[in-house]
């Protein structure tokens, strides 16, 4: 039997369009399908757990009960994995967390059960959870990059930057924009020391662009590096240029190893007007700038933006992450490993005289 595919001579007018328009439908129900099992699968996990919790409140049934329930439900079900012990701690711990079950439909369920179980395991607060399981959703986020997210307190960083796009832009847009910044952003992944010069960061940051796109979050797309700009004759050249998908304007990021000086915000305020004369398309929103530096007073950050009309936002980078105050106590200081070393060799000395 010939498995060959038919060949027709000439192809029909309009089949190629056809072809490819198939292949989307035949994509979307695929995906459609596997997040309908996902969801059934979540909705079920909550079942099992709301059930759990109540006989164990009403009968007062205890924890052993999970044991026996975890044998019986694998001798009943062994084709299907998810029922240890662990599993349905998880499921119980899930319907404690979540007591509304039109949430769960709306929210929860349309992430993977793996992202779920990162956020009981790594959040305290359904405030908390909430956020990170919209964000997963809305960014298409694995179960890794969540819980990177999560360590990395996003939260927390989102919509921090010094800005002025309440002034300088108009909304809806001025808040998806302030939204779309953090600070400080992290640059931990790029192993660069905190004395770093500002093109040894710029160019480690073009070489972990995915890092560098990922941490700027949802929506930026990577133009260009050292972009140039002839202005009557005289060429300056941007850090780093990107265009923001969302709010559909481009945004000029400039980088400042030392402390925020407001005359920074001239040269970046330069850059702007030259993108949005020569760059931007009259489809597109005014041009963001976005400076980043070691540290800043956000006072003085305050000061400088609040009678400047284009839209500019201040926030700060860290190149490593600091430790967390109960390791920092704990390590011992420069001195005193000078002075261990110091007396080490000094009796070594003493020994061989």
């Amino acid at each position: 039997m010939n498995d060959q595919p038919a060949r027709l001579t000439p192809i029909p007018e309009g089949y190629a369009d056809w072809l490819a328009e198939l292949k989307t439908r035949i994509h979307s129900a695929q995906q459609r399908a596997t997040l309908a099992v996902n969801r059934e699968l979540v909705l079920l996990y909550w079942q099992i757990g709301r059930d759990i919790l109540a006989r164990q409140a009403q009968a007062g049934w205890g924890a052993k009960v999970i044991e026996r329930l975890a044998q019986d439900l694998r001798l009943a079900f062994p084709e299907m994995k998810g029922f240890s012990p662990r599993n349905l701690k998880y499921m119980r711990a899930f319907a404690e967390a979540w007591s509304d079950a039109e949430f769960v439909q709306q929210v929860v369920a349309q992430i993977p059960w793996g992202h779920n179980v990162v956020l009981l395991d790594r959040l305290n607060t359904p405030q908390e959870r909430h956020w990170y399981a919209v964000k997963a959703i809305e960014n298409n986020w694995s179960r890794n990059v969540l819980a990177m997210q999560i360590e990395s307190r996003l939260l927390e960083r989102s919509g921090q930057a010094v800005t002025n796009f309440s002034a300088s832009l108009p909304k809806p847009q001025s808040d998806l924009a302030r939204e779309s910044l953090k600070d400080p952003y992290r640059f931990d992944f790029l192993n660069l020391t905190e004395e770093a010069q500002e093109r040894e960061i710029e160019h480690a940051l073009v070489n972990h662009v995915t890092e560098f796109l990922l941490e700027l979050g949802a929506g930026f797309a990577f133009v260009g590096r050292q972009v140039l700009l002839n202005v009557g004759g005289d060429e300056f050249f941007i850090d780093l240029l990107f265009y923001h998908l969302k709010l559909r304007c481009y945004v000029v990021i400039e980088l400042k190893a030392g402390k925020f000086k407001p005359e920074h915000l001239g040269q970046l305020g330069f850059y702007l007007t030259a993108v949005d004369a020569q760059v931007k398309d009259a489809r597109d929103g005014p041009t963001i700038g976005m400076l980043l530096c070691k540290s800043k007073n956000k006072i003085v950050a305050e000061y400088a933006l609040r009678d400047n009309a284009q839209p500019i936002g201040v926030a700060e980078y860290q190149l490593v992450a600091s430790l967390p105050p109960e390791l920092q106590t704990s390590l011992p200081s420069i001195e005193q490993i000078e002075r261990e070393l110091g007396g080490d060799i000094g009796m070594d000395k003493s020994k061989t005289s």
